[in-house]
């Protein structure tokens, strides 16, 4: 990723996100500020949850319905695979998207009905795909179920996404 949306970040941006002194002190040693190589860095060291918290939290509440949207689509198909009936995640992902394309009161009320009910689903199922899928930050955890190869293309898939939210372009146009 590239260009147009080169965003620059600081520890005291970090601190004032409420970035945990981990985060802090792992980005203190990488030795990056723009946004996409810290996070390309974060998914290459095995944490690409930091990386989405990192996006969510730089994202308005548009952008974070989006991404949320966007990764727990990625991993449903992980939750419908062991749970096929639970149509609860899927529910709470429509909602979502009904939101994004009329963002009133009511489609608020809806989504976040939606939402609880895939927390639920997670807590009834006995996994944590459900409640994956509903909060984007932690989406690509979800990924763990696939092998290594195939959860870090996904782990990049979203951050990528995230990335082009902030408007950094993929490398060639891709």
């Amino acid at each position: 990723m590239s260009g147009a949306g080169m965003q620059i970040i600081t520890v005291e941006q970090l601190e004032e996100l409420g970035a945990c002194r981990d985060g802090i002190d792992w980005f203190k040693a990488a030795g990056e500020t723009d946004v996409a190589k810290v996070c390309y860095a974060l998914v290459a060291d095995n944490r690409a949850s930091w990386a989405n918290r990192l996006l969510v939290r730089l994202f308005d509440k548009e952008k974070r319905v989006k991404f949320a949207v966007f990764s727990a689509r990625e991993v449903l198909d992980i939750f419908e695979q062991k749970y096929p009936d639970d149509k609860r995640p899927r529910q709470a992902i429509e909602a979502a998207e009904a939101w994004l394309k009329n963002p009133s009161d009511t489609t608020a009320a809806a989504a976040a009905a939606a939402a609880c009910a895939a927390y639920a689903a997670a807590a009834a199922a006995d996994a944590a795909y459900a409640a994956y899928a509903a909060d984007a930050a932690c989406a690509a955890a979800a990924a763990a179920a696939a092998d290594a190869a195939d959860r870090r293309a996904m782990q990049l898939k979203i951050v990528e996404y995230g990335l082009g939210l902030l408007g950094y372009e993929k490398e060639g146009g891709k």
